[in-house]
């Protein structure tokens, strides 16, 4: 028994490192959701269709966000561990891998939505009730996409950075980073969306400016630190003087980058789809579900923090080729990011009214952002040991299993669900919505197998530099 709880439960020392590591990606990700939150509310504050057509970009922006991050990531496993193993030349290799790959797929999606904006912004406006005006929605959308377009360009360069700089574990810079760039936002938020200070009232234009800005900033300071403390970032000297990439590395890294960075844009997409399916049942599911998401994100954050931790120190421990001190610290952090959302899924619970009631938008937009979340809450358990199953097999390189688990599984069985669901029952949007949440069962029951059976406890970087 007491073999069984160690094997769950670290020591102090354990829960050190991961505090080290992780609390300055929860401080992050906190101000950062709970700055978006604001901003949503900002927004939402301009009426109904303003809120909406931001809601469909972010959804848009939402596939972007995650290609780009889950391609860096592909490389970001060989970064993590060439620093286990030391070797700060394959460091260097993957930094630069990770820049071309954020250049190539900013300026891929940059076109695609300069042409072809209209055609998926029109996919998620359907009216069905008073609520909302379709026409009103798509202008704004247009808008804020436009300026949204270039704040890509500041993000692709920072997750280069950021990410490299997280695989070697330091992640106190990011977060300061972080921490300006949404302080910016959120000031420049309240002077240009409303008009205060006497800028002019720009509304959405000016939440996208706001954006664009402080992504800017963010780069500034990730790049200025970074090339100012060589003895921390040793991958940056001389990471400009040659463009090369070892033939042998580029391809391992396309090879096990690729399904990685196919399955954050493929199941950032069935996401997308599985909205778009939702909007069907008009405007009103759109609001809710954009106040849900917002909400869900800012709750997530030591989901996601946890995560990044698995990458770092499990990443670290394969490097360095300590198997079984990487099985036994993969288990910790899943049985402590589980136990954690047990407690966050009681708070959301008793928080469920109170979010919405900050919108001002229509009544029965609340109400059923309300039911939406309280279902969220319930699974917030079940989508911890998901995601940090995920990134666990992920961490050893087994990028293909995880496209399997993550995006063949959303396409496979969430999104042709909702499709039938919307189309061609009566249900209610509340039961098809609690139907789609149920698959997560399944999906944790097989990451929690893969997990156990340690089909991802691989050491990649052993004869590689």
């Amino acid at each position: 028994m007491r073999n069984k709880l160690d094997s769950l439960f670290g020591n102090a020392a354990f829960y050190k490192k991961v505090a080290v590591i992780g609390l300055p990606i929860v401080i992050q990700n906190t101000i950062t959701n709970f700055v978006e939150l604001l901003d949503n509310v900002m927004v939402g504050r301009t009426g109904t269709d303003p809120m909406n057509a931001v809601s469909i970009v972010v959804q848009l922006i939402f596939v972007f966000n995650l290609c780009v991050w889950g391609f860096c990531c592909g490389a970001g496993i060989f970064t993590a561990q060439f620093y286990g193993k030391q070797d700060h030349k394959g460091v260097q290799h993957t930094f630069r891998a990770k820049f071309y790959i954020a250049g190539a797929i900013t300026l891929a999606f940059a076109i695609f939505f300069h042409y072809k904006a209209d055609y998926f912004l029109l996919k998620f406006i359907h009216q069905s009730n008073d609520i909302g005006n379709p026409e009103a929605t798509l202008a704004y959308a247009k808008q804020y996409l436009s300026i949204m377009i270039v704040a890509m360009i500041p993000f692709a360069i920072s997750q280069a950075y950021t990410n490299t700089l997280r695989d070697i574990g330091e992640t106190r810079i990011p977060m300061i980073a972080g921490i300006c760039a949404v302080v910016v936002n959120l000031s420049l938020n309240y002077i240009l969306i409303f008009g205060n200070f006497g800028a002019p009232k720009m509304g959405i234009m000016g939440a996208a400016i706001a954006t664009c800005v402080s992504r800017f900033v963010e780069n500034i300071i990730v790049i200025s630190w970074t090339h100012s403390h060589p003895d921390r970032c040793r991958f940056i000297v001389g990471a400009y003087s040659s463009p090369k990439i070892p033939p042998r590395l580029m391809k391992e890294i396309l090879i096990k980058g690729l399904p990685l960075g196919a399955n954050e844009t493929f199941w950032a997409l069935g996401i997308t789809m599985l909205n778009q399916n939702f909007s069907l049942r008009g405007l009103d599911v759109i609001g809710a579900i954009s106040i849900t998401s917002t909400i869900a994100n800012l709750f997530n954050v030591v989901l996601f923090a946890n995560g990044e931790s698995i990458s770092i120190i499990v990443g670290h421990l394969l490097g360095a080729n300590e198997i079984k001190e990487a099985k036994k610290s993969a288990t910790r952090m899943i049985s402590l990011s589980f136990f954690s959302y047990l407690i966050l899924c009681l708070i959301l619970i008793l928080c469920r009214n109170a979010f919405p009631a900050i919108y001002n938008t229509d009544q029965k937009i609340k109400e059923l952002a309300s039911i939406f979340i309280f279902q969220t809450a319930i699974f917030l358990p079940v989508n911890a040991l998901i995601h940090n199953c995920y990134f666990t097999v992920r961490t050893g390189g087994k990028t293909f299993i995880t496209f399997l688990f993550d995006s063949v599984f959303t396409w496979v069985f969430l999104v042709p669900s909702a499709f039938i669901l919307v189309r061609y029952t009566n249900l209610s949007i509340i039961t098809i919505y609690l139907l789609i949440k149920c698959w997560d069962l399944l999906k944790a029951a097989i990451g929690l197998l893969l997990v156990h059976k340690g089909v991802w406890l691989n050491c990649m970087v052993q004869e590689k530099s």
